[in-house]
């Protein structure tokens, strides 16, 4: 494909998207769309009605003229006629009656002394003759009428419009009362047909502007009613980027200016609520990083004499007490579940704060696996199945605290054997973790991962502190990996590990964050208390 094909494709899918975005997903488009048929609508009907009145005005006052003027033409000059008139006679008053003021084509028909019919037409016209006039107009020209108290005419006058080659004509027809000739009159109204398609065109053009105008005022009203809208839209959009100070500048005392009064209050109560929101979490994590510190103090000489009594528990002589033995062992178990607690705690505080960091180091994934389960005497309770060679670039340290947390939990919770198989998928490794136990409850799967989570109410004194899980999957993170959980179809849980075989870039962003320190970071296996 060449670049003028592929430009010519990039436009036009530009312009297909500007136009899908232009349909009347548009307020503004919708508005000048509203205002548009409302003012043709408008204007139509205006410019019909108008039409249709000056239209009968006209007409009827030209015809109005021209049948007053050739009635007065037939009273006077047909009138003067003799009953038998020749033809000469007709032709002649026929010319004269066409030169009145109204100028029309006069036909007079009558019978000559012998009782034959004869014919007088004017100039007015060529070749007006009987066959012009309609037959119905004939007919009713001719027809004898009841003579009333109120009428005593027997012959009216009758008038049709025609239209003969596309140009209208006024023929009308009456007959001499006491004898005489019939009388028949033609006029074009073409002049007038002239001046009333020049109405309509202007009419039309006075559409058409009034149409340009209410798409103009329909563009001016969207955009006075739009802006304020456009900048509640991009107030709303840094409001939701976490720009809690954004503000509407208010002026008026219309429905948008109390919308704007209203998103700035809604504004303030939210800034203030978050700010008092992440005050109390500071100062919940700082309560939290402070109580684990003073805590390893008094932890670090309760450890020491925990182990003194236990190489006295461990002794051969039996020098402990066999009735305070148990309260020793009790205490030797407590002591390190609160050792642990209090690393686990520092720990999450380190994510919580954003100070922790990654350490990379070039890591052989069979011998990492390997060595974590080596030195937790898993050996017998876990297959592996790895293959040597698979190399990563990852934090040692943080990848034996979630395989110690994966691993030990699926032991705790599920059931051996654990079988642990790596794979390579794209640029990101896989390694998943399985047991053989009952699998996890449904509705207990979304929390998992959740800290202090523990999914049955009947031990709340497990083992378990319900971090361990959480600890892992913000270790995973921080490498830009993931953990999901899952049960799988032939029984058991499987916990799945995501991550990239090289995380240097995300550790030099996780430099920024300060220096998470490695003294005292937990690396004994977790729970799965969920």
């Amino acid at each position: 494909m060449t670049d003028r094909q592929e430009g010519f494709r990039g436009w036009a899918s530009d312009r297909k998207g500007a136009v899908s975005r232009l349909r009347f997903t548009s307020l503004r488009l919708r508005l000048v769309v509203v205002f548009g048929l409302v003012a043709l609508t408008a204007a139509v009907s205006a410019s019909g009605i108008a039409y249709w009145l000056n239209r009968e005005a006209v007409l009827t006052r030209t015809q109005d003229a021209v049948l007053r003027d050739f009635r007065q033409e037939m009273q006077n000059r047909a009138g003067a006629l003799p009953v038998h008139p020749t033809q000469d006679e007709l032709q002649r008053t026929a010319g004269q009656m066409a030169n009145s003021s109204q100028r029309f084509s006069v036909l007079l028909v009558g019978e000559d002394g012998n009782g034959k019919t004869v014919y007088g037409s004017s100039d007015g016209l060529s070749a007006f003759a009987l066959d012009d006039v309609p037959t119905s107009l004939r007919k009713a020209v001719d027809k004898r009428q009841k003579v009333t108290d109120s009428d005593k005419s027997t012959y009216h006058l009758y008038w049709q419009r025609v239209v003969d080659h596309g140009t209208p004509y006024l023929v009308a027809g009456t007959r001499l009362i006491g004898g005489g000739p019939t009388g028949y009159m033609m006029k074009s109204l073409e002049p007038e047909a002239k001046d009333l398609n020049s109405l309509a065109w202007s009419l039309g053009i006075a559409t058409g502007l009034a149409l340009i105008g209410s798409a103009l005022l329909a563009q001016a009203a969207a955009t006075t009613v739009l802006k304020p809208v456009h900048r509640l839209g991009v107030a709303a959009r840094r409001l939701g980027e976490g720009k809690l100070d954004t503000r509407l500048q208010v002026s008026g005392t219309d429905e948008l200016a109390d919308l704007s009064r209203t998103f700035n209050d809604a504004a303030e109560a939210l800034e203030k609520r978050v700010d008092d929101m992440a005050a109390r979490d500071d100062a919940s994590r700082r309560f939290v990083a402070d109580m684990s510190h003073e805590l390893r103090t008094p932890l670090t000489a309760i450890t020491a004499v925990t182990e003194i009594l236990e190489e006295e528990l461990e002794a051969e002589s039996g020098s402990m007490d066999p009735m305070i033995e148990p309260a020793v062992r009790l205490v030797v178990s407590e002591t390190r579940r609160l050792n642990d607690l209090v690393e686990n705690l520092m720990e999450v505080t380190r994510f919580d704060a954003g100070t922790a960091r990654l350490v990379l180091d070039d890591v052989d994934l069979a011998d990492q696996i390997t060595a974590c389960i080596d030195a937790r005497a898993w050996l017998d309770a876990v297959d592996l199945d790895a293959e040597r060679g698979i190399h990563a670039r990852l934090d040692p340290r943080r990848l034996d605290v979630i395989l110690a947390n994966l691993i030990g939990n699926a032991l705790k919770h599920g059931g051996s054997p654990v079988r642990v198989s790596v794979r390579i998928e794209g640029e990101d490794l896989v390694i998943a973790v399985r047991d053989h136990g009952p699998g996890i409850p449904e509705d207990v799967l979304p929390h998992v991962f959740d800290r202090f989570y523990k999914a049955s109410a009947s031990r709340p004194r497990s083992e378990g502190s319900g971090l361990g899980l959480s600890i892992a999957t913000e270790n995973a993170r921080i490498h830009g990996g993931s953990i999901t959980a899952a049960n799988s179809p032939e029984g058991g849980a499987v916990f799945t590990l995501r991550l990239p075989r090289d995380a240097s870039a995300l550790a030099e962003e996780s430099k920024d964050g300060g220096n998470a320190g490695n003294a005292g970071e937990s690396g004994t296996a977790g729970e799965k208390d969920a």
